[in-house]
């Protein structure tokens, strides 16, 4: 299988159109072909890998991803009485760089959502819910930008995924990033990186309390970091068990940094 990048920072491509990616293989190996049965690619048959990057219409192998991401929308609700499993809605699954550009270069951008619309971005089998088994016990790194007006949210936002799909926010190993979320409302946007565990002990039991704090204090930094956020501000957690606890979202934070 050839070498290709399958963790670390995801690379932007700027193609003119969206590209055709459902017959591209993740390795060259036994080639791909176009609509008219002809391969594509006119570098494949010297085993020469093409890359979206390298040619955005006749690439022939794509970039795997470390973990397999689905992307999950929250339509606005239309009263008190909503339930969330109704307006809560599956979208679609990915692994692979291109796929991701794919998707991402045909959904409606966050600036245009509706208010009380939510875009969650989580490992595939981890539903965006504190109930999830892989939820359950773990909590939420958020920042709210208030002023609306001001800020790019559709291109901060574009760099939390990019972070959590080349899995930047975390180090190889630490096991936490569950996934991220971003929500409309008509106040702000709030942008939230959820976590496997509250810092006290790490999967398997294998990090003490102290272990556990200190990586999570360093997602953290890198989530502040990406999100742009000033020094002088601070991004708030919360367990997840708190916030439900509290009865909302909004509760006051444990950790701040």
């Amino acid at each position: 299988m050839a070498e290709v990048a399958s963790a670390g920072p995801v690379p932007v491509p700027t193609p003119s159109e969206p590209v055709p990616l459902d017959t591209i293989p993740i390795s060259p190996d036994g080639g791909a072909e176009n609509g008219n049965g002809a391969t594509n690619g006119a570098n494949q048959a010297d085993g020469e890998i093409v890359t979206v990057f390298h040619d955005p219409e006749n690439f022939n192998v794509k970039h795997p991803l470390q973990h397999k991401w689905t992307l999950w929308f929250t339509k606005p609700g239309s009263g008190k009485g909503d339930n969330w499993n109704e307006l809560l809605k599956e979208v679609i699954s990915f692994d692979s760089v291109e796929d991701f550009w794919g998707i991402y270069n045909n959904i409606t951008p966050t600036s245009q959502l509706a208010l009380k619309s939510d875009y969650h971005l989580f490992k595939t089998n981890v539903r965006p819910e504190w109930e999830d088994p892989q939820n359950k016990h773990g909590g939420r790194w958020s920042y709210s930008f208030k002023e609306r007006k001001s800020i790019d949210i559709d291109s901060i936002w574009l760099q939390v995924l990019l972070a959590a799909i080349g899995e930047t926010l975390e180090d190889e190993g630490d096991n936490e990033v569950m996934g991220v979320v971003v929500n409309v409302r008509r106040a702000f946007f709030r942008i939230g990186l959820w976590t496997r565990t509250v810092g006290k002990s790490g999967p398997g039991g294998q990090r003490t309390n102290e272990e556990g704090k200190a990586v999570l204090m360093k997602i953290g930094a890198r989530f502040k970091e990406v999100l742009g956020v000033p020094d002088e501000e601070q991004v708030d957690f919360m367990g997840h068990t708190d916030s439900a606890h509290s009865g909302s979202t909004r509760a006051k934070a444990k950790i701040t940094i």
